[in-house]
């Protein structure tokens, strides 16, 4: 009887030990990937273009638009630096990151400026080439140990500490309907988003094969 009861115990700490369930899922976002990021609560994805803003820091635009078809809502996982997210490499939940918008190569950025709809923090696209400074990163914050597609996450700013967030203001001209996005101190319902359409580097496998959804 006492064996058997030794058996079983050592079969439980081996199903829920602390090694288990850590491993990535084929699902997992991985660096080097491009994607579209969609927010849960307005259904509308992140995007950018070369349009400034006519006030606050007169940087690039970051903005939500509904279609989910638009070139300009593609955003590529970077490190905090190259070094630190090697290409295929899932990234984990509380991993900083960079996300760099690919048709501008300018980075998702965020600083204390007002956003000019809501009068929260600003969020713009900054740098040259994937290239701007530590305004620039950004930790994820999502509840297993690895970032899975079909989790709804949250993206906080190391510098600032907000969350990237839509409230559903509309911008007119000459950006008419697109949200505006920014930064909200509080974590809630507006700053969930999902990894949506892209092209994601396969993980802990060849960096040159990749699944197109």
């Amino acid at each position: 009887m006492r064996r058997r009861c030794c058996c079983l115990l050592l079969l439980l700490a081996l199903l829920c030990g602390p090694g288990r369930g850590r491993e990535p899922g084929p699902g997992a976002v991985t660096c080097g990937s491009v994607l579209k990021l969609l927010n849960t609560r307005h259904n509308v994805r992140l995007h950018s273009h070369e349009v400034k803003y006519g006030s606050g820091s007169g940087q690039q635009s970051v903005t939500g638009v509904e279609v989910s078809d638009d070139a300009n809502s593609y955003w590529r996982i970077r490190g905090k630096n190259d070094d630190t997210c090697q290409r295929g490499t899932p990234v984990k939940c509380g991993q900083a990151i960079r996300l760099t918008h690919v048709n501008t190569g300018k980075n998702l950025h965020t600083h204390h400026f007002p956003s000019p709809l809501s009068n929260n923090q600003e969020v713009s696209a900054f740098g040259d080439d994937g290239e701007g400074d530590d305004l620039d990163i950004w930790t994820v914050q999502c509840s297993g140990t690895h970032w899975e597609r079909e989790d709804a996450v949250r993206f906080k700013h190391i510098g600032t500490d907000v969350f990237l967030s839509i409230t559903g203001e509309q911008y007119g001209h000459p950006i008419r309907g697109q949200r505006e996005v920014h930064g909200m101190h509080s974590p809630n319902h507006h700053n969930y988003w999902m990894a949506m359409e892209g092209v994601f580097i396969k993980p802990s496998m060849d960096p040159a094969k990749h699944d197109e959804l």
